[in-house]
């Protein structure tokens, strides 16, 4: 007699099971819990222009986690992002007291993180060093420049057309940068999830030998993705120079660790090979609203340092325990 054979039920495999189960559809639940508790929490919260400002905590920084991102999947890391907005910042007050113009301004701003992004991409790409020892170092050696042009003074005096990139509304309480966000968000979706430069970033983040046996050029890739780094660090200074108003050598000091924060809370392996944009996006979502929720309930700035460390460690360790389970 023949037996028939077992149907297993396959309800888990289900593309919305999938979904409720993914890392997303947890950052989404807690972005929906911080959203009500700051509700309750503050009646300032609400306000249409107060959730504008709060926007202004978390996209200057998530539009250096988008290339991060991509660079961490391909198990690489780039601490020297925030000293790269030091120096851009700097590149743009020096040419700001020389009289240049806005347009001239943006394209300092961005060509000196361009260029800080082809250094660190040839010494780890190019020459094989460990992309972490190399940003450790030029993280230090970008700042120290800053420092070095600047000392104890600042640059002021910005035009007042160049306030509109990190001061300016595009339509009602959209700011620029809110926009620019989305925009970047799109694109980066679409260059990650989408194209077959996106497949082999993953590739490499998985087996990079392998990768490298398949035809793809490791790297070249690596060396692009620290391109985008840089890029998208002086995107960020000129936003957030133009925000300040003034450049200071001190300028986005730590932000590097909050965007490897904002990474790593998205769902992005440290280890490589996995990870997704949509996730980097909620993870923003939720930094800035607790952020902005901290400040309304004016808690130390000390507190919200302790509250990222004990955050990146919880993430790290999470998927970890829930594996041993």
């Amino acid at each position: 007699m023949t037996r028939s054979p077992r149907i297993l039920p396959d309800r888990l495999q289900s593309p919305a099971a999938r979904a409720l189960r993914s890392w997303e559809a947890i950052l989404v639940a807690v972005a929906i819990a911080v959203f009500v508790t700051n509700s309750f929490a503050s009646p300032y919260f609400l306000n249409a222009w107060n959730l504008s400002d709060a926007t202004f905590n978390f996209t200057e920084k998530a539009l250096i986690a988008f290339a991060m991102a991509m660079l961490i999947i391909a198990g690489d890391i780039d601490l020297s992002v925030a000293s790269i907005i030091a120096l851009a910042s700097t590149a743009m007050g020096v040419a700001m007291a020389a009289g240049a113009d806005t347009p001239v301004l943006v394209l300092v701003g961005i060509g000196t993180g361009l260029l800080c992004g082809v250094i660190n991409g040839a010494l780890v790409a190019g020459m094989g060093l460990p992309s972490i020892v190399v940003t450790i170092g030029t993280m230090s050696l970008f700042r120290g420049i800053a420092y070095i042009v600047l000392g104890d003074k600042a640059f002021t005096g910005y035009p007042a057309s160049f306030k509109f990139f990190g001061q300016g509304y595009v339509w009602w309480v959209i700011s620029f940068e809110l926009a620019l966000f989305a925009v970047m968000a799109v694109v980066y979706y679409l260059l990650l999830h989408r194209t077959s430069f996106g497949r082999a970033v993953f590739a490499i983040g998985n087996n990079a030998t392998a990768a490298q046996f398949s035809g793809i050029r490791v790297a070249r890739v690596r060396f692009i993705l620290f391109l985008l780094t840089g890029v998208m660090s002086g995107i960020a200074a000129v936003c957030l120079t133009s925000r300040l108003g003034s450049t200071r050598p001190s300028i986005a000091t730590g932000w590097e660790l909050e965007v490897v924060t904002m990474v790593v809370l998205g769902g992005v392996s440290i280890l490589g090979g996995s990870g997704s944009i949509p996730g980097v996006v909620l993870a923003a979502l939720i930094m800035g609203m607790v952020t902005f929720g901290f400040g309304l309930l004016n808690v130390p700035g000390i507190v919200m340092s302790i509250f990222l460390g004990v955050l990146l460690i919880g993430v790290i360790a999470l998927p970890r325990l829930l594996r041993r389970r």
